[in-house]
Parts: C-alpha cells; sequence; structure tokens
C-alpha cells in the first residue's frame, strides 16, 4: 500500500487536530494483508492473515484473495509478515495540573508512538477538563487515544491531593456523587488520605448503587475483602495488597476498635512477609473477581534513583516541559536525606511487591497493565512507562501472552466493553499495532513498532516518529513561552 507523506507542517503545532496520512470516510475500507494476526483470547496466532476493516471497525477476517474483491489498490497494506496485535491499553494515568493544560494535551496524540489506543485516567485536579477532552476525542475534534476517566475522586477533608470531592458524611457523599452524575465519569475513584474507613466503605456502597465500576486505594482500617464485598472493583497499586501476608483482617479490626495506631499498623506492615498467608488471601479475592493495576514502575524508578537520576532520559530533554518536570522534584527532596538502610528498605520493598505478581495472577486475581504516569509521579512517563511496566511483568514471570491480555482484553472486560474492543475480532473497534517481532515470545517486541491503525486513520512509523517530533516542537515553544 502507498502511504502519503506524512510530515509535521500538516500537523495544527499545538494542538494535533488530526491532519494523517490519509483520512478514511465512513465509506472507506482498508485491508491488512499478509499478516500475523496475535489472539489474545486463545494467546495463538489466528490461522488467518487478513483484516478487512470498515467504518473503522473490523468488517472480516481471513483470506487476502477472498477479501480483496472490491477493495481499491490504494487501500491495501501488506504486512509483510510482521505481526498485529490489539492497540495497548494504559489502565492508570492522570492527567493532572491546573497549570500544565496545554503541557498535558499536547502529549495525547504521544500515547500512539508507544502502541497506546485507550488509556484510564484515575482522576486529578483538571478532572472537568479531561472529561471534556473525552467527548472530543469521540467527537473527532482533539486527536488521542480514547479515554476513560474518573474525573475527580471521593476524598476525606483536608486531602494533600488538589481538586478532590471532600467528603466528611454521608450528605456531602450523596451531594458529591449527583455531581459526578452529572459530569458522567466513566468510574468512580476512592483514596484514603483524609478518608476514614466507614465513609470510605459507604462511598463503595452508594457508588455501586448508582451502577459505577470503583477504584481505588486501600484504608488501613479496612479490609480489602470487605471493600470488594461492597461492590468495590480494582485495588489501584499492588502494594496494598502485600497487607495479604501479615494478619489484615486483626490489624483492621484493633484500628477500629481504637487499641492500635496507624503508626503501629504501618509499622507490621514493615514486619516479616508470610508468603503462605498472602497466598491464601490472594485466592479469596481471586474467587470475589477482583482486578488490580499494580503500578510497579513508579517504585522502580525511586528505588533506584541512586544509580540513576534520569536526568539524561529523552522524556526529560526532549518532550516533556520544564514546568511538567518541576513536580518531580518534590518525591526527590522527599527522599534526599534517606540512610543507606532506607534505601536498601526501599529496593528490598519494591522486589517484594513484583514478586508477588504471579502468586496473584495464579490465585485468580485479573491484572491491568497500567503506568501511574502523571506530572505528581517522578520519572514516569506518558506512554513509555506502561512499555516499561510490561517489561517489569516480564521480569516477574509473567508470561508474554497474559501481559498483553493485562494492557488489552483485561482493561476491556474491566470497563465492560470487551464485545466492542480489547482483541482483534470481527464487529470490534480497529484499534492495531503492527510490530517487526512475535510478542508472543517476548514482550520486547512492542517497543517493535511498525504502525499503529487507530480512529479510522493508519500511522506508519514516519507518522509515528512525527508524532514525536511535534511533541518535542510543543515543549521547546512552551519552555521558551515561558522564560520571556
Amino acid at each position: 500500500m502507498r502511504i502519503l507523506p506524512f510530515t509535521a507542517r500538516r500537523l495544527a503545532l499545538l494542538y494535533f487536530i488530526f491532519l494523517l496520512p490519509f483520512s478514511l470516510s465512513a465509506q472507506d475500507v482498508l485491508l491488512i494483508y499478509n499478516a500475523r494476526i496475535v489472539d489474545v483470547v486463545t494467546g495463538k496466532l489466528k490461522p488467518e492473515q487478513a483484516i478487512l476493516v470498515q467504518d473503522q471497525k473490523i468488517k472480516a477476517i481471513g483470506s487476502y484473495h477472498t477479501l480483496r474483491k472490491g477493495v481499491p489498490h490504494a487501500l491495501l497494506l501488506d504486512a509483510k509478515k510482521k505481526y498485529i496485535i490489539p492497540g495497548l491499553w494504559d489502565m492508570h494515568i492522570h492527567l493532572e495540573g491546573q497549570t500544565l493544560v496545554e503541557d498535558n494535551r499536547v502529549l495525547l496524540p504521544m500515547f500512539f508512538a508507544f502502541g497506546i489506543t485507550t488509556v484510564r485516567d484515575c482522576a486529578s485536579d483538571l478532572g472537568e477538563t479531561v472529561l471534556k477532552w473525552r467527548d472530543s476525542i469521540n467527537r473527532g475534534e482533539i486527536f488521542g487515544p480514547t479515554l476513560f476517566t474518573a474525573g475527580l475522586k471521593l476524598e476525606g477533608k483536608n486531602s494533600i491531593w488538589k481538586g478532590d470531592l471532600e467528603i466528611a458524611n454521608e450528605e456531602e457523599l450523596n451531594q458529591m456523587l449527583n455531581k459526578l452524575d452529572s459530569l458522567h465519569p466513566d468510574f468512580i475513584k476512592i483514596t484514603e488520605n483524609t478518608l476514614h474507613g466507614d465513609l470510605f466503605l459507604k462511598s463503595i456502597t452508594e457508588s455501586h448503587k448508582r451502577g459505577y465500576l470503583v477504584s481505588g486505594h486501600v484504608p488501613l482500617d479496612l479490609t480489602i475483602e470487605e471493600m470488594l464485598d461492597a461492590g468495590f472493583s480494582s485495588v489501584e497499586h499492588a502494594s496494598y495488597l502485600l497487607r495479604l501476608g501479615y494478619d489484615e483482617a486483626d490489624i483492621v479490626q484493633q484500628l477500629k476498635a481504637g487499641k492500635m495506631t496507624n503508626a503501629e499498623a504501618n509499622k507490621i506492615y514493615q514486619g516479616l512477609f508470610n508468603q503462605q498467608k498472602a497466598d491464601a488471601g490472594f485466592k479469596r479475592l481471586g474467587a470475589k473477581g477482583l482486578y488490580v493495576t499494580p503500578t510497579y514502575i513508579g517504585g522502580r524508578q525511586l528505588a533506584f534513583l541512586d544509580s540513576n537520576n534520569h536526568m539524561r532520559d529523552s522524556m526529560m530533554t526532549k518532550y516533556l516541559t520544564k514546568a511538567y518536570t518541576s513536580n518531580y522534584q518534590w518525591r526527590i527532596d522527599r527522599m534526599k536525606n534517606e540512610t543507606a538502610d532506607q534505601k536498601a528498605e526501599r529496593k528490598a520493598r519494591y522486589k517484594l511487591n513484583t514478586s508477588q505478581l504471579i502468586h496473584m495472577q495464579q490465585a485468580g486475581i485479573t491484572i491491568l497493565a497500567g503506568s501511574d504516569e502523571a506530572a505528581l509521579n517522578t520519572f514516569v512517563y506518558p506512554g513509555e512507562s506502561l512499555i516499561d511496566e510490561l517489561h517489569i511483568f516480564q521480569e516477574a514471570g509473567m508470561k508474554p501472552i497474559d501481559i498483553l491480555r493485562s494492557a488489552t482484553i483485561n482493561g476491556a472486560r474491566f470497563l465492560k466493553k470487551e464485545k466492542q474492543v480489547g482483541s482483534i475480532d470481527v464487529g470490534k473497534n480497529a484499534d492495531l499495532v503492527l510490530l517487526d517481532e512475535n510478542p508472543l515470545v517476548n514482550i520486547h517486541a512492542v517497543t517493535k513498532i511498525r504502525g499503529v491503525y487507530t480512529r479510522g486513520r493508519w500511522l506508519n512509523r514516519k507518522a509515528l516518529d512525527d508524532i514525536l517530533w511535534q511533541v518535542k516542537q510543543a515543549k521547546q515553544r512552551l519552555d521558551n513561552s515561558r522564560e520571556k
């Protein structure tokens, strides 16, 4: 197939209003042939080697000679025996920062350069803006990945996080849920900085009653199991599940009775980890249908900061604005006086955390791949860190097919969108990534991207590189404008 040149000059300088290699109208088709199609459901390559796309959906999968009829030559794409996977999902990001609206918006197309066609935003102080971006993307007014978002999250009074919906009682909880109803978020996010367990649990129950999926953190004074029983859907950050290696139920009971302080509970949770006890807990949670987004990459970046300060990372030097990365400093400052023992403990905790991935998976807990990239999360980058997270999964012993599932069909199933997206099947949306190498052998193959098809457009390798170039130009423009 002849791909028309994709030059950066054809892009709007700041907002990437989708001027791309060629545009497919609702009547146009695209036939990708001579492909090795990865079926993330079965874990095998499909015997068919051609995908017919029409109206941005997969119309048929079969032989080239059968599907070729009636397709104009200009809309034939020879995959040259390369591998096609569904578009990747980053199931935990934050588009945040009231002073970083432009900085975040120009990054949206960057996800495509890493094969990511869908993201789940887990709430921030930019929540209402992000909800508008979601709708604009769906209308084709902004070029970016499909965006699911919680908008604004529930918290207690005087939370350290900006832009939360803070509540102190059930009346305020219902007021904030009414507000969220009016904003139409895709799920509810709840965190525990100042929100105590009893009201946290009530927040889960009431959100669930309104038909929402509920994601979030885990308060010290609740067990994960009682949260699940109340309607909780996913734990964000696998570090919370380390509590299963201790007497979680007893600790929670003592906290509720006022016989133990939070500091005392946290000290216990830093003690000797019991793998047998954790495995039993994981099995209970797996049987109840828990999803977990581990977000390991952030822990790795901080645990090994003494051997890599990341100042020469391409994201730091080329793509992220100085205003964006200046937010990284708060975590660096918080760690600068750590002793050698504290640094060693941080590394050990990271290794313990990642060692539990296989245990959770084997217990039936569904893993969701997410980076937790955000301006406030030091050296956790948009796009790139999701790929790093997948590499961590492999290092932890997860099989490549299960890693692919964590970044494709599992996210679709969690959001109850598996009939529309998440795998390469007839009738589903055509979000496709063409790889040079086989991801069923080594997940590193997801870095070998030849092209991405999304939202009715084929982005060849040059198109993806031009997106990166455009992000670089936007960074320079924003940095220069702020230095004047």
